[in-house]
């Protein structure tokens, strides 16, 4: 989503990534541009080149090689990952390039209703694999997996089979 609402917004959309696989996706999401953040040739490529980075993801990651990619004042969001972070972030970049963390969680009603009503004028919404209720432990297997394109959703009519 963060893509979609990020490229509705007029901006130039970067994805990072640790799968190769995920670029035909990225750009259907609204991605222009796709670093493979394990390659460090590519990392040195956009050192210093974000204002923005929105850090969605939802288990302990290391955050310090993503640093050095913001521009002078530049803020790394995070909105996936609550908790200690592992390693320690290093302050050092933080300090010298007046760079910001700063964290995040979902708005109130004004700000959702606003999202919302953004989405619908864009055409913005969610891709998901709808199940059936019946499928639940299959579709949880595949969780365990990593098998799963975004979000499940269960299908509510199937909860009267």
């Amino acid at each position: 989503m963060g893509l979609k609402l990020a490229k509705a917004m007029g901006a130039e959309v970067s994805l990072f990534t640790r799968s190769p696989g995920k670029e035909a996706d990225a750009r259907r999401l609204g991605a222009d541009h796709i670093v493979l953040s394990t390659d460090a040739a590519q990392m040195a490529v956009v050192a210093n080149k974000f204002d923005l980075i929105i850090d969605t993801v939802p288990y302990v990651h290391d955050v310090n090689p993503y640093v050095p990619t913001l521009a002078n004042s530049g803020t790394l969001v995070m909105v996936g990952y609550l908790g200690p972070l592992e390693p320690a972030l290093n302050t050092g970049p933080l300090v010298l390039n007046r760079l910001s963390v700063a964290g995040s969680l979902i708005g109130g009603l004004a700000e959702t209703q606003e999202m919302l009503d953004f989405c619908g004028k864009h055409g913005i919404t969610s891709d998901v694999e709808v199940i059936k209720i019946q499928d639940i432990n299959d579709a949880y297997e595949r969780l365990l997996k990593s098998d799963v394109k975004y979000r499940f959703v269960i299908d509510m009519a199937s909860l009267k089979s």
